[in-house]
């Protein structure tokens, strides 16, 4: 039993009347590692579950190798059972298969001219080599080390780890059973840099398939082999081969083809309307006729009047056509609003900290912000990134010590759990009023932040990462003099994500980020502030 392809061709999938995808191919063959990108909502998970076998597709068909496995959100394990349990259930198979080979090896030396015996024997030792059965126990501890689960004792019960530590377990779990397809939605959750980089290493030795859906950048770059959009566009899902960077220059390169083929359309379009309306009509039958003849004059003026209407009614058409299938305008990338700040006071200081913070909680002992500074604030989770921000935009008053801004200094903060003051406002209300006065901000429709089902629904109903879009959408269209964006690319998009970053560098004003994303963090150009337990590393 070789490993063997995925395949997956024409799948659709309903759940209710909301059509999630229609006509979704795959092919993977062994070796392969596709991630899933696209926007939230646009089928990743429900295609991997379909691929797993979890659920089936309402049409279209599905050939998977038999030992498919699937990383589930909880694990499916009695918490009232053992780590031991979980990891002999997943080397079970592997167990099996050493019993069985061992035993047709013995049937064998009795029986060495059975040509059954002898297939069974072939398949179970490829089976075994594909599955490095031998390398079983040596793996498990490998691999729990690499998860940072080596400090766990194997007769912990379930229900007293962590769920950070039962996720981890079911991703060990998987691993261990090294199966032929293995599908994976969002493996990189709970994991630290270190385990992280142990799973790229370790999902890039695999011999089978690997098909995941991630929003991690970085992991995408190093593990896929190919990346596949989800996102509707003008050809569907869409297959692009290599790793995440190959997949970002090929998106540049289809939106400059994008742009280009709007342009030249819509110039094609202009010059139809002018045909229409003033060149095919734009002839001299009507000029004096000298000193030719009537009779010829007559002939020659209805030869121009069928010339005039033939040209009238194929540049109709061909309008008409053009119309009907022309290209829709490509969303405009997401650009901050012109600079506020002036040249003359962007150096000098916008925000100065001194010995100012809240005890137990964030102590900064100096910090000062430009007026054109760009700051990165890394660290592990509760280091004080998010107070360090409300410290800067005057939201966090200090116990002690001061914050100062300069006089008329305007502050944007991006939560990471934006509340409205009135729930009842639509978007398109929330948007307008924060951009009432400037006549060059894009419609809140162009930024590609929400979709346009969700413009005229009361903020009170959207989900948090809907929330925190329009929230950005705001700061985008009428940026303050310093911005400061709490994990930014959260609940964006990839191509949102990568969008944001190319903003940021020209944004207006001082910009501060706090991130965990890897991605930002390696392609940040400015200057970076580490916190460990609320104070600078």
């Amino acid at each position: 039993m070789s490993a063997s392809a995925l395949l997956a061709r024409d799948l659709a999938k309903s759940y209710g009347h909301i059509r999630v995808f229609d006509g979704v191919s795959i092919t993977a063959a062994p070796g392969r590692r596709i991630g899933l990108v696209g926007d939230n909502g646009v089928g990743k998970s429900t295609l991997l579950r379909l691929l797993a076998g979890v659920e089936d597709p309402d049409a279209g068909e599905i050939t998977r190798p038999d030992d498919a496995g699937f990383l589930h959100q909880e694990l499916p394990f009695d918490l009232a059972g053992t780590v031991g349990d979980v990891l002999e259930d997943a080397l079970a198979p592997l167990r099996a298969a050493e019993r069985e080979l061992a035993e047709t090896a013995e049937a064998l030396t009795r029986r060495p001219d059975d040509a059954d015996l002898l297939a069974t024997y072939g398949r179970c030792l490829e089976w075994a080599q594909v599955h490095e059965v031998w390398d079983a126990d040596h793996r498990a501890g490998r691999v729990l080390d690499g998860l940072g689960l080596e400090g766990v004792s194997r007769q912990r019960v379930l229900a007293t780890l962590s769920g950070g530590q039962r996720s981890r377990l079911g991703l060990a779990a998987l691993l261990l059973r090294q199966p032929g397809a293995l599908l994976l939605d969002e493996p990189t959750n709970h994991l630290d840099d270190a385990a992280i980089s142990f799973l790229q290493r370790h999902l890039c030795d695999l011999p089978g398939v690997v098909v995941l859906a991630s929003h991690d950048r970085v992991f995408l770059d190093a593990v896929c082999t190919d990346i596949v959009d989800m996102d509707p566009g003008l050809d569907g899902p869409t297959r692009y081969g290599g790793a995440f960077s190959d997949y970002l220059r090929a998106k540049h390169a289809e939106r400059a083809r994008w742009e280009q083929r709007y342009a030249a359309e819509q110039d094609e379009l202009d010059q139809l309307r002018h045909a229409v309306a003033v060149t095919a009509r734009n002839v001299s039958h009507g000029a004096a006729r000298g000193n030719t003849s009537k009779l010829a004059y007559d002939y020659k003026g209805a030869r121009v009047e069928k010339q005039v209407s033939r040209r009238v009614r194929d540049a109709r058409q061909r309008l008409e056509e053009l119309d009907r299938r022309q290209v829709p305008k490509p969303p405009a990338p997401l650009r901050f609003a012109a600079a506020l700040t002036s040249a003359a006071t962007t150096g000098d200081v916008s925000v100065q900290v001194r010995r100012a913070g809240v005890r137990g909680r964030l102590w900064i002992d100096e910090l000062d912000l430009s007026g054109d500074g760009r700051l990165l604030i890394t660290g592990p989770n509760g280091a004080g990134k998010s107070s360090l921000l409300y410290l800067l935009a005057g939201w966090l008053h200090p116990e002690s010590g001061t914050v100062w801004h300069r006089r008329g200094l305007r502050v944007g903060l991006l939560e990471q759990d934006v509340v409205f003051a009135d729930g009842a406002r639509t978007p398109r209300r929330v948007y307008a009023e924060s951009t009432s006065g400037r006549g060059d901000v894009p419609a809140l429709s162009e930024l590609g932040l929400l979709p346009p089902r969700d413009i005229d629904r009361p903020v009170g109903t959207l989900s948090v990462g809907q929330r925190r879009r329009l929230a950005l959408a705001t700061l985008i269209a009428d940026p303050p003099r310093v911005l400061l964006l709490d994990e930014p690319t959260n609940h964006l998009s990839l191509t949102l994500a990568s969008e944001l970053e190319e903003a940021l560098r020209t944004a207006p004003g001082a910009t501060v980020v706090a991130s965990h994303d890897r991605w930002l963090r390696r392609r940040w150009d400015g200057a970076s502030l580490a916190l460990v337990s609320g104070r600078i590393a």
